[in-house]
């Protein structure tokens, strides 16, 4: 009889949702139940309730306020079905009510802490803070988000009060009894200012110096000191441009040194839209996720990248070892603030460009079952 346990899962790959850039400030705090003050500071925008009205004019009228499930929409579903083993996330967003605008930024993200609901719709296991927003309302909204996140029961990596915490990896339990274990850092070129770097005795986010030797010496060197038998381990890095399928060879060089160091993934995020993946050694390397979930609909500009098309990436690895398994891209597209299934022409747009430029990096893009891609080795 039911003993009122979930099932047992079966032995077999664990498997892990990484997810690029989650902004839920700006325009989608305007759209939930709690929207904070939509004053702005930007050059061309100053009420956050017109980046609502940009995709109003793009898609069509946009309900509010909308459920806290609303943004995810379709992805919710994906990843009921694919039950993750670990959900992953990069929050760009301060989670805080203050009113101080850090100086110096063109752009300030921030959603009001009683929209934490929408965050938890997603449930997220950890949340990479290592980026250029968390510290868009200075140490004070830094503190509130760090708040805010715990009291939701929501684990952080890559920032904090002070270094030791900032550098701290996340550990999520595996059923196999090994962990996921989330290494985060950013680096100024994704647009973190060198003075947001946590100190001994200044609250900021853990940040790199750049995609050097030495920042992948001191990679390892934490990793040595913080990885038990049985973990896989996750390098989540923000770092690189926001727009461009190139990557450069310091980058290149410098993920499969976090890879020989003995990282299972290279998550990196800060691009608009997916930079190509590339498979190294049996390990997935992401050198940009794209945007999830953001506000960015109706923006012109940059319309050749198709940065309304997304992906949710379910990697799945070997227990123990942390051998790569298998990885399945599934397209969205956002269209009046919520995700919705791509279409199968997106999807094949899609594919055919990030195949193009995975080729240099000596991996493919296929089509896979259920309009799905996959990512494997060019034999």
């Amino acid at each position: 009889m039911p003993d009122g346990r979930p099932p047992t899962k079966p032995e077999g790959p664990v498997t892990l949702f990484l997810a690029g850039d989650v902004m839920l400030g700006r325009g989608i705090d305007q759209i939930l139940s709690h929207p904070g003050d939509p004053a702005l500071r930007e050059d061309y925008v100053h009420d956050a309730r017109d980046y609502i009205a940009l995709a109003e004019a793009v898609n069509g009228p946009v309900p509010r306020p909308v459920d806290p499930a609303w943004p995810w929409g379709e992805a919710l579903p994906v990843l009921a079905r694919a039950a993750p083993d670990a959900r992953l996330i990069n929050l760009e967003t301060a989670v805080t009510a203050d009113g101080g605008f850090a100086p110096g930024k063109a752009v300030h993200y921030r959603m009001h802490p009683a929209n934490l609901p929408c965050l938890a719709a997603a449930r997220p296991d950890v949340c990479v803070l290592a980026n250029n927003h968390v510290l868009d309302f200075g140490p004070a909204g830094l503190a509130d988000t760090l708040d805010s996140l715990a009291a939701a029961g929501l684990r952080t990596a890559g920032a904090g009060p002070d270094a030791t915490a900032a550098w701290r990896p996340a550990a999520v339990p595996l059923r196999t009894g090994g962990r996921v274990l989330v290494l985060a850092f950013g680096m100024p070129s994704s647009g973190i200012p060198h003075d947001w770097a946590a100190t001994a005795d200044r609250p900021g986010v853990a940040l790199a110096a750049g995609p050097t030797t030495a920042a992948a010496l001191d990679f390892a060197d934490r990793l040595r000191h913080h990885r038990r038998p049985g973990d896989i381990v996750v390098a989540s890095v923000h770092w690189g441009p926001n727009w461009g399928y190139t990557v450069t060879r310091d980058e290149v060089r410098f993920a499969h040194a976090l890879v020989d160091a003995g990282a299972d993934i290279v998550h990196g995020h800060s691009s608009h839209h997916p930079r190509p993946p590339e498979i190294y050694r049996d390990r997935l390397v992401l050198y940009g996720c794209g945007d999830l979930v953001d506000d960015y609909e109706g923006i012109g500009g940059y319309e050749s990248y198709r940065d309304d098309l997304r992906l949710l990436y379910l990697v799945s690895a070997e227990p123990g070892t942390g051998r790569l398994t298998g990885v399945r891209l599934v397209p969205l597209r956002a269209r009046r603030m919520r995700l919705e299934h791509a279409t199968a022409a997106d999807t094949a747009w899609l594919r055919t460009v990030l195949d193009t430029h995975a080729r240099r990096h000596a991996t493919r893009v296929d089509h896979g079952p259920d309009g799905t891609l996959t990512v494997r080795p060019l034999r």
